[in-house]
């Protein structure tokens, strides 16, 4: 594609998050927001409106229309299968909102199907674009934590589903994939879940073990609340020093091994670039439409998402036979 080019985006879905989505695009200097498909269309109407774009309730009229370069994805967590599919059938790239699916059934068919059209194929896992999370990659590469020995993921709020492995599947990816992806493989998962509210199994503690022979810890839950302080945390442990980050967003600590004095980074006064969680997203989507215009690789590929669910898998056989179960390598 030539960088002298916008590219083409159309979006397909409505809700909260998908506003975050058509703001982004509406405002890149590198898109061109054609489209936006919505089932009310009302609601889609008012939305492509305020978005300066063409409003659909038909996605295969709008494929058909608008010949977009690419189609992002941001639709209710237990309905992406069906119109991803549709997307990549009709020889589309896209972009999509984690989780991938809820199968590995599905999740195979995606990628397949993806693979046999060499289509781009990307996953919003956009916590990784936090600061505190660019500084603990850093900090890694760096040598500074030394041999990682062990690392603590804490994530929970509210959250309503109708699946009984929601949290685990549609929230917990992010702690999968940051756990990954600064701390390698995930070998073998020990689960523990409950059911206490009656509404699935909406608390989870996991043992992890990675094939560094690091060991971890993951705890999620949707009994708790996003209001409180610390509702995420993650540490990470090291023969030379510790990292421990808060909120996502909000702040990072380095403490060298043996040291009572460390350094922080907390977002400054006008730096509200680092300091809002959603923007986060911005900063992925200017990662995945530059590797989109140069003919790369998306720097988060769908796969991530097949990762993610394969680690899940592996937590719920953990949890239903009451064993330690290996995480399957392969796809």
């Amino acid at each position: 594609m030539s960088a002298k080019r916008k590219v083409k985006v159309a979006l397909v879905g409505t809700g909260g998050w998908g506003r975050q989505h058509a703001r982004i695009f509406d405002a890149h200097e590198n898109v061109d927001f054609c489209a936006l498909v919505g089932r009310n269309s009302e609601k889609t109407r008012e939305r492509a409106e305020q978005f300066h774009t063409t409003a659909y309730t038909d996605l295969a009229l709008m494929l058909e229309k608008e010949q977009p370069d690419l189609v992002s994805l941001c639709l209710p967590n237990q309905g992406h299968f069906e119109t991803t599919l549709q997307i990549i059938q009709a020889g589309v790239p896209l972009f999509v909102e984690k989780p991938l699916v809820f199968s590995l059934r599905e999740a195979d068919i995606l990628l397949n199907e993806a693979d046999k059209r060499g289509l781009f194929f990307a996953i919003n896992f956009n916590h990784r674009y936090a600061k505190p999370v660019q500084l603990a990659r850093e900090a890694i590469d760096a040598g500074r934590l030394g041999q990682l020995t062990f690392a603590s993921w804490r994530f929970g709020g509210e959250g309503a589903s109708t699946h009984p492995h929601a949290n685990l599947i549609e929230t917990q990816c992010h702690g999968f994939d940051m756990l990954e992806y600064l701390c390698g493989p995930i070998e073998a998962v020990s689960a523990e879940m409950s059911d206490l509210t009656q509404a699935g199994f909406r608390t989870l503690a996991l043992a992890l073990k990675f094939s560094s022979g690091a060991v971890g810890t993951l705890i999620g839950t949707y009994d708790s609340s996003y209001a409180y302080p610390d509702a995420h945390r993650l540490e990470l442990d090291g023969t030379k020093g510790r990292v421990v980050i808060h909120d996502t967003v909000k702040k990072y600590t380095f403490h060298p091994s043996g040291s009572e004095l460390g350094e922080t980074w907390e977002a400054g006064y006008f730096n509200d670039a680092d300091r809002q969680f959603h923007l986060t997203m911005d900063k992925h989507v200017d990662a995945m439409l530059a590797a989109f215009m140069a003919g790369h690789q998306p720097p988060i590929h769908a796969a991530a998402g097949y990762r993610a669910l394969a680690i899940a898998d592996a937590v719920i056989r953990s949890f239903e036979s009451g064993r330690r179960v290996k995480v399957d390598a392969a796809r």
